[in-house]
């Protein structure tokens, strides 16, 4: 699947909510199983539908050690279908993100250090999650891609974006 690019419209486009009866297509299924490829085909700990141009809400988050994040937690990668923020830490923390859609950059952001997330697994399942650290900024991260923004939205200052490479040599 091709990832779309910062400036393409479908990364400014909220996503649209998957219908109960959608989770019994084996269309559905296969998707995921591809958006997740298309992920791991490109080093991605996180993906979101929006970013492979289609429209659903749909993300995975899947933090594990790579390339782009060395130390990164290991775990299982996780589907979230139409997934809601129930509740967010009033505490905020200070953290380098990357992107698949924004090559070449990174930004430092400021994201709540967890969430609470309501959502339906890929059987349609509804699932509530706390996700904490690094994992709910994956989260908070792809969740962006479904209402129609990127990391860029949260820069307050250019002195927070950074050349991939410059920060690869700095921080990993």
């Amino acid at each position: 699947m091709k990832i779309a690019q910062i400036g393409e419209d479908v990364l400014r486009t909220p996503a649209k909510q998957i219908g109960q009866s959608e989770f019994e297509q084996k269309a559905l299924i296969t998707f995921i199983d591809e958006l997740l490829a298309t992920m791991l085909e490109a080093n991605g700990i996180g993906i979101a539908a929006p970013q492979v141009f289609d429209p659903r809400a749909i993300m995975i988050i899947a933090s594990r050690p790579n390339p782009r994040y060395p130390d990164a937690p290991d775990m299982q990668p996780l589907v979230l279908v139409n997934p809601l923020i129930k509740q967010s830490s009033e505490n905020k923390v200070w953290e380098w993100e990357g992107c698949l859609s924004v090559p070449g950059l990174r930004g430092r952001i400021e994201r709540p250090d967890w969430v609470d997330v309501a959502y339906f697994d890929r059987e349609g399942k509804a699932q509530n999650i706390k996700l904490e650290g690094f994992v709910a900024r994956i989260f908070l991260h792809e969740f962006d891609h479904l209402i129609g923004k990127t990391w860029l939205d949260h820069i307050t200052s250019t002195e927070n974006i950074m050349a991939n490479e410059v920060w690869v040599a700095k921080y990993a």
